[in-house]
């Protein structure tokens, strides 16, 4: 498990951004914290890192929202309001995940058992005003 301390909002987006960098093509990366600790912040690193230009906010009226760069495209979820198996089949949610584009979910343990083996687990726990404590792990690790 990696853990690091982020002591501000830019530092989230620059660790985030790294950790984009090391992600592979079509990888899943489920969010887990509280309402406040840092998902979209973390998204907006996520994008950035990825190559991709936009004005990443949360999907949570959306469900998703998409962003895209000439080489990345980036599927950002919010599944806050997904309580069913049918909720999620009507998200299209499964059909994503046959292509290359990188999946971000907001509230995943709405998910959890749908997520692929593989995902990426990024929990986000709010410290301080300021502080944020980001945990990565597999999937598996986090099981």
């Amino acid at each position: 498990m990696q853990r690091f301390i982020s002591h501000s909002y830019s530092e989230t987006l620059d660790f985030a951004a790294e950790f984009a960098k090391g992600l592979k093509k079509g990888a899943v990366v489920a969010y887990l914290g509280d309402l406040g600790a840092g998902k979209t912040a973390f998204t907006k690193g996520l994008a950035k890192g990825l190559g991709i230009n936009a004005e990443v906010t949360s999907p949570t009226f959306a469900i998703c929202n998409e962003y895209h760069s000439d080489e990345n495209t980036l599927y950002h979820f919010d599944m806050y309001r997904i309580g069913s198996w049918e909720d999620l089949y009507s998200t299209a949610f499964f059909d994503f995940l046959e292509t290359d584009a990188y999946i971000a979910v907001e509230w995943s343990e709405n998910i959890f058992g749908a997520l692929p083996d593989d995902a990426v687990v990024v929990e986000l726990s709010k410290l301080s005003e300021n502080e944020r404590e980001i945990k990565i792990c597999t999937k598996g690790e986090y099981e």
